[in-house]
């Protein structure tokens, strides 16, 4: 597996952006994408702890993709204000993601602006996602198949991307968008294509945006307890169709098949994974 650095860059200009990033495909940094934004400094812990603490929130630990009838099911649900003192009090594995705070509090919107740096973004689905100091999220690529500007707020995350042409070697599991090898601890005896693997990585540090094209694997780990806010968009009709098929394959046949099945669903999935990947190399 052969990683290699996302650019960083400050002053990009749309028509730049458009020829080097998104026709090609490629990841990018920002590091000014967001300066005018009020959200960069007023979206401190205090201040939706203070406005927004009261607000009942699911959390997910490592258990959300474990086989059986809670198979992407929450563990608890729990005021927004006691998961964000957890988040203060040190490491955890607790996480709160896809969630549209701004429906809860629409005045928040007037804190931030859609960029300007590309067409097609989705006004109403601006979500947020938080994490532990030690959480991580596994590899997997978004279901809807969007682009996606995700705007760090509070911490680091170290971002680990690879493209979509990857897949097979990733050993993507069938029915999901996900796969669950260790990309930190790659074990080349039980998964030998991840020796064929090109990505790239980051630190994402607060005030700054990561562009992810759709498609894009992303591991992701939060080497502080933190906070983002992902903006998707897409121009993209055959993106957006390739976005439903996934959401049906995933929350039809998957979960179904998780909650009947169990662990034998995804030993299942994990032999056809191995197989695909491990085609090419025969």
């Amino acid at each position: 597996m052969d990683l290699h650095q996302v650019d960083r860059r400050v002053g990009l200009d749309r028509e730049s952006f458009k020829q080097e990033y998104l026709d090609t495909c490629r990841p990018v940094v920002f590091t000014d994408l967001m300066d005018t934004w009020p959200a960069k400094t007023k979206w401190s812990i205090d201040y939706l702890k203070t406005n927004y603490g009261h607000i009942r929130v699911p959390i997910y630990s490592e258990n959300y993709r474990k086989p059986g009838k809670k198979y992407l099911e929450p563990d608890k649900n729990l005021p927004f204000r006691e998961y964000l003192q957890m988040l203060e009090s040190g490491p955890t594995k607790y996480r709160l993601f896809l969630f549209n705070i701004f429906r809860h509090a629409p005045a928040m919107c007037k804190d931030f602006t859609i960029p300007t740096i590309t067409n097609g973004f989705y006004k109403e689905f601006p979500f947020m996602f938080f994490g532990g100091q030690g959480s991580s999220v596994d590899l997997h690529y978004d279901i809807d198949m969007s682009h996606v500007f995700l705007n760090q707020f509070h911490g680091r995350k170290r971002v680990v991307l690879f493209a979509p042409e990857e897949s097979r070697h990733l050993y993507q599991m069938p029915f999901s968008v996900a796969s669950y090898v260790d990309i930190n601890h790659p074990d080349y005896q039980v998964y030998p294509a991840l020796r064929k693997v090109t990505g790239f990585e980051t630190i994402l540090e607060p005030g700054e945006t990561i562009f992810m094209p759709s498609g894009y694997w992303h591991y992701i780990e939060y080497i502080d307890g933190g906070y983002s806010m992902a903006l998707r968009c897409s121009n993209s009709y055959a993106q957006r169709a390739k976005g439903l098929l996934n959401i049906a394959k995933m929350f039809v046949v998957d979960k179904g098949m998780n909650k009947l099945m169990g662990e034998n669903w995804r030993t299942m999935k994990a032999e056809i994974a191995k197989r695909r990947a491990e085609g090419e190399l025969v």
